[in-house]
Order: structure tokens, then C-alpha cells, then sequence
């Protein structure tokens, strides 16, 4: 405790008062009468690229690898960690190289599968070795929904429309026959597509009036005329605070023919001088945090936007892409975006799942990016090693709010201050479970002030508490693989209950998910 003396006069005498000037109060409200909003589990989605050494190297090794245990190829250590996330959906296979990829190369024998160069990330030639079964199949042993991203730049309305097909059709017809001459019976029945990628830039550098048109023409050969099958189709979103893009598509797309509009935000310290993903500064923190708390303003204007042509909310805002972007580890090839994950990435996903949950009428779906080896990474992978990241931690915490009843509540919070610039410290959700136990998850973004935190409850009533915290000696900590457990959940013990009053202190820099029952 950092205890200061501040010296006080009064009528010729002085006193000496005592303040702890590491810890700032904060109040919040709850109020768990009648939740109603559930929060969506699909906003717990990841995404799976191939970029780097997420796929290749990454979940996937071969199917000849006699070292790395796997089934098919697939690292079961991989599927095994993703398996205690509850992973609810993957998105695949990008990102910008979706709109590159042409789904027909990756089916069939894979010796007789063409090779292609992945242009957008390293400039590699990849063999095709891992295609659509190897995904979909992937995907069945997670037990999570595969988000598949469509080509609409380099592809066609037939081609797209031919892969619904292929993955879903349970008739005949020569998608279906092809599928089961390349060895599966059964459709996956694929729910959830992307119409385009990043459309606004490397999905094509489209104005939202000639996407629109592009997204109607491409949606409406995706599916039957009343979309009978449920097929889920997201839009290419706007690129961060691009209002226009989501006015235009929700202005000018029929809502029979639109299910999700996409959102790409990033946290960094500055776009063209991104720094060091382990040695950064408190400013480089500070200015990470206010591009990670920028999502709160990004998720409410797009959402109003939206609100103005669909007052019933019946779209999804999807958040596909998230997460903290770096500079890449030194020696490592510049296009495979490969980072190491410290706290700050830990405090990234706390603060920015927070916002989500909170928003979960309209934010129903996001992907963080990436699952493996690539930017904010759940899991890192050297030969047969695998280490958790501290970002792999706040998501296990956190799984308890998937497909519960949004706990309506008001923070008023400390600011966290580095110069002359301000944003809060404190973000927290609530939920309440199935099985009736409500889970409030916090967040103290403060690098070095602990956060007292006074919490009232109205409309329902608890007897015992008991909760974890994720936190770490400094800011800069990882988990690496000389040292993998350096930063991982502990129990915490700072939280007292007396008559529906809700007592904590979280120390600097740490994520809190408490159990109420």
C-alpha cells in the first residue's frame, strides 16, 4: 500500500491525515430482478486464417506427423484448450485471404490439389493440404459452429453459392455428389457465411453503394427465396468508424436477405509504429487502452445506426475481428504477424468482452483474432510444444456469461490518468446462469492503482461469493515456453458480501470474475 501524508491547517494547528493514494473508489449497480437479454455465446467466436503459422504449424501439422499427437493432422493439445473455452464458433479461411481463396482447390485427393502463393501474408506457396473437409471436420471435433468467409472479390455467385451447396445440401444434386465422392455422406449445414471480407480495402477497395449491390446479388444465390434452411449471412462491416458503410448497407440491403453486418476494430499504440508486443512503455499501454476503450463508442454509433432501419434489432452487429496488433517478434517473418501476449492483451480482451456483453442486443457475434500463433493469439505453438496466453485465461474466466441473462448495470468509474488524458478504469458485466448463479466479471485497467469498488444489488439476494483473479507482477509479463505458467487464474480472496453490498479491490492491471450465489 502506497500511503501519502497531506499536511491539513486549521486555526494555527496541523494535522497529519493518512490517504491511500493507490486505490480509487467506484460504484456500481446492479440490478438482477428480471434479466431478459441473453448474451449471445457466439460473441466468445475465434478466427482461424491462413496467415502465418496459424493453420499450417499451427492446429494443422499433417496427417503424418508422428511426433505432435493429432487426429487428421489437427493437434489434439490445440483442440483439447479450445475445447475448456466452450469455443462456440471459428471463422475461416480469413481475413483478406478469403477473398483469394477458391474453395474447389482445397477439396478432393490432396496430392492432386493445386498450389497457390498467399499474396497478403508472407508471400508463401502453400499446397491446399488443408481444405473445407479438414476445416468442417475440425470444427466437429471442437464441437463449434464453423463461420466460413466467402470469396466476392476474385470470386464468383456461382462459386459461393456452389460451396453452400457442396457443405449443406442434404439431396442430390452435383455439389452433394461431389461431396460424397470426396468421402462425406452427411452436409455439415454450415449456418454462418460471409458475403466478402474487408470490402472497403483488401476485399476489393469497393465504395458501400457498389458492395451493397455486390452483397444483394450474392445473397440472394446463397439461399431459397424465404431462406428456409437459416443460412446466417454477415455483410463486410465498416472499417472502425466508417458510419457511412453501415448507413448505406443497412439504407439499401432488403433484411430478408441480411442477417450480421461486420465491425473490424483493433487496439494498438499507433497504426504505422505498432512497438514492441513485450517491451512497451505506460504511454504505449495508455494509448493501447484508449484504442481497446474506443470499442464502447465504435459498438453504441454503429448500433444506433442500425437501430434507425431495424428498430427491432432482428441484425446482428458481428465483431469479427478484434483483438491487440504489435509489431511481430524479432526474427520472425514480417507477413506472419506472429506476437507474443502479456497482460496488456489479458486487459485488452476484459475490457473489450465487457463491452460486448453489454451490448448484447445487438453485438451477437465476434471473432477475436487469431486463435493460434497470429496477432492476439488464445494459443502459441513451438514444434510439440503449446503454451496458454494470459488473453486464453480471460476468455476461460469469462465463458460463464455464454448464453446467460444479461445483468442490467451502471458503473461510475475512477478514471484511469496518464498526462493530460483520461479514460476509465474500471468496465465490468453481469450474468445470470442457468443454474441460477450470477457471474459479475472486472476489469482495473490502472497500471498502478488498485481500485476499490462498492457494488449494489437490488432484485435478488446472495450468501456466498467466491471468484479468480488473472494478474502478474508487471504489465510486461508472459507466458513463454520456458515458462508457461508465469500469468494464470488464482483464487481471489478480496471481496467481502453483507446484505446485497458488494465490497472489492482489484489490484492494478487485473481481471476479477466473481461467482455469487
Amino acid at each position: 500500500m502506497n500511503l501519502k501524508k497531506k499536511l491539513v491547517k486549521s486555526v494555527g494547528m496541523i494535522f497529519i491525515v493518512v490517504i491511500n493514494a493507490n486505490a480509487q473508489t467506484n460504484n456500481i449497480k446492479l440490478d438482477a430482478s428480471k434479466p431478459e437479454i441473453t448474451i449471445n455465446k457466439h460473441i466468445y467466436g475465434h478466427f482461424a486464417e491462413h496467415l502465418g503459422r496459424c493453420i499450417y504449424d499451427g492446429f494443422y501439422v499433417g496427417e503424418g506427423n508422428k511426433i505432435i499427437p493429432n487426429t487428421n493432422g489437427v493437434r489434439n493439445d490445440i483442440i483439447d484448450a479450445l475445447k475448456k473455452l466452450n469455443i462456440p464458433n471459428l471463422r475461416w479461411p480469413g481475413g483478406c485471404f478469403a477473398d483469394t481463396y477458391h474453395w474447389m482447390d482445397g477439396v478432393g485427393p490432396k496430392e492432386k490439389r493445386p498450389s497457390m502463393v498467399n499474396t497478403w501474408w508472407g508471400g508463401v506457396t502453400e499446397n491446399n493440404s488443408f481444405g473445407t473437409h479438414d476445416f468442417l471436420n475440425m470444427c466437429e471435433l471442437l464441437g463449434a459452429e464453423p463461420y466460413l468467409a466467402g470469396n466476392m472479390a476474385s470470386g464468383t455467385v456461382k462459386e459461393l453459392s456452389d460451396w453452400v451447396q457442396y457443405v449443406n445440401h442434404n439431396g442430390e444434386s452435383p455439389m452433394s455428389k461431389l461431396r460424397k465422392e470426396n468421402g462425406r455422406e452427411k452436409p455439415w449445414s454450415v449456418k454462418f457465411w460471409g458475403v466478402g471480407n474487408e470490402a472497403w480495402g483488401c476485399g476489393g477497395n469497393m465504395t458501400p453503394e457498389y458492395y451493397a449491390n455486390e452483397y444483394r446479388k450474392y445473397a440472394t444465390f446463397m439461399s431459397s427465396w424465404t431462406n428456409d434452411k437459416g443460412i446466417f449471412r454477415v455483410a463486410s462491416g465498416a472499417n472502425v468508424a466508417d458510419y457511412h458503410w453501415t448507413e448505406t448497407l443497412m439504407k439499401n440491403v432488403p433484411k430478408g436477405l441480411l442477417e450480421g453486418v461486420a465491425l473490424h476494430h483493433y487496439s494498438f499504440v499507433e497504426w504505422n509504429k505498432k512497438g514492441s508486443a513485450t517491451s512497451f512503455s505506460e504511454d504505449q499501454y495508455f494509448r493501447t487502452m484508449q484504442t481497446a476503450w474506443r470499442m464502447e463508442e465504435l459498438v453504441t454509433k454503429h448500433s444506433a445506426i442500425m437501430d434507425k432501419y431495424d428498430p427491432q434489432k432482428k441484425v446482428a452487429l458481428v465483431v469479427d475481428e478484434w483483438g491487440g496488433w504489435y509489431d511481430v517478434e524479432p526474427g520472425t517473418n514480417p507477413g506472419f504477424l506472429y506476437q507474443q501476449n502479456t497482460m496488456r492483451d489479458a486487459m485488452i480482451a476484459g475490457l473489450t468482452l465487457n463491452v460486448f456483453n453489454n451490448h448484447a442486443e445487438r453485438v451477437r457475434m465476434a471473432n477475436l483474432a487469431q486463435a493460434v500463433n497470429v496477432l492476439q493469439s488464445v494459443i502459441l505453438t513451438k514444434d510439440d510444444k503449446m503454451i496458454l496466453t494470459p488473453t486464453y485465461h480471460v476468455l476461460e474466466m469469462y465463458k460463464v456469461h455464454q448464453d446467460a441473462k444479461l445483468i442490467p448495470l451502471t458503473v461510475n468509474s475512477a478514471d484511469y490518468t496518464y498526462g493530460e488524458k483520461s479514460i476509465p478504469a474500471v468496465t465490468a458485466s453481469a450474468s445470470l446462469a442457468g443454474n441460477g448463479v450470477t457471474n459479475i466479471s472486472l476489469t482495473n485497467i490502472d497500471a498502478s492503482k488498485a481500485q476499490e469498488i462498492v457494488l449494489d444489488i437490488t432484485g435478488k439476494s446472495y450468501k456466498n461469493i467466491k471468484g479468480r483473479i488473472l494478474t502478474s507482477k508487471k504489465l510486461q509479463d508472459f507466458n513463454s515456453f520456458e515458462k508457461p505458467d508465469v500469468i494464470k487464474p488464482a483464487i481471489f480472496k478480496d471481496a467481502q458480501l453483507k446484505e446485497n453490498q458488494l465490497k472489492v479491490k482489484l489490484p492494478p492491471f487485473s481481471v476479477v470474475v466473481l461467482e455469487l450465489i
